[in-house]
């Protein structure tokens, strides 16, 4: 029975150190399962990046934030929702900054960056274009 178009899997992370490399290993295996290993690379380590923001500067102490994967055809969609406040900025850092180059490298690795902002926190979220998912169309 051929895999429908459209998957979609979520996860929630509480806010510890470990909770990245599990965030990063939850991607990996999604996109495994779903075929979608062309740019999984990327696809991952974009997910480590947002992880990171979500645990260093949005989720508050004792709180979790969630990532989620939907892919629809070609078109896959990482976002990692936290409730903090602090506003998330893709800004190129400067050449002696040891930090804020995250959400500058999601940004060039993915084909889409945005922020939805939430009465209560955000989501980052990025957008692939991948080969891989068109493997999951009932005709291919």
């Amino acid at each position: 029975m051929p895999l429908s178009r459209h998957q979609s899997r979520q996860r929630r992370f509480p806010r510890t150190r470990d909770s990245v490399r599990a965030a990063r290993a939850f991607v990996r295996q999604a996109l495994t399962d779903w075929g979608c290993v062309d740019r999984l690379d990327d696809i991952t380590l974009c997910a480590s990046e947002l992880a990171t923001n979500a645990l260093l500067h949005g989720a508050p102490p004792g709180r979790q934030y969630c990532v989620t994967l939907t892919l629809d055809g070609p078109v896959l969609r990482l976002a990692v929702r936290d409730t903090g406040d602090r506003p998330a900025t893709a800004a190129p850092p400067t050449d002696d900054a040891c930090s804020g180059r995250g959400l500058y490298l999601a940004r060039e690795l993915s084909d889409d960056l945005g922020v939805t902002e939430h009465a209560v926190g955000k989501t980052v979220w990025v957008v692939f274009k991948t080969d891989g998912a068109a493997r999951l169309s009932p005709d291919g």
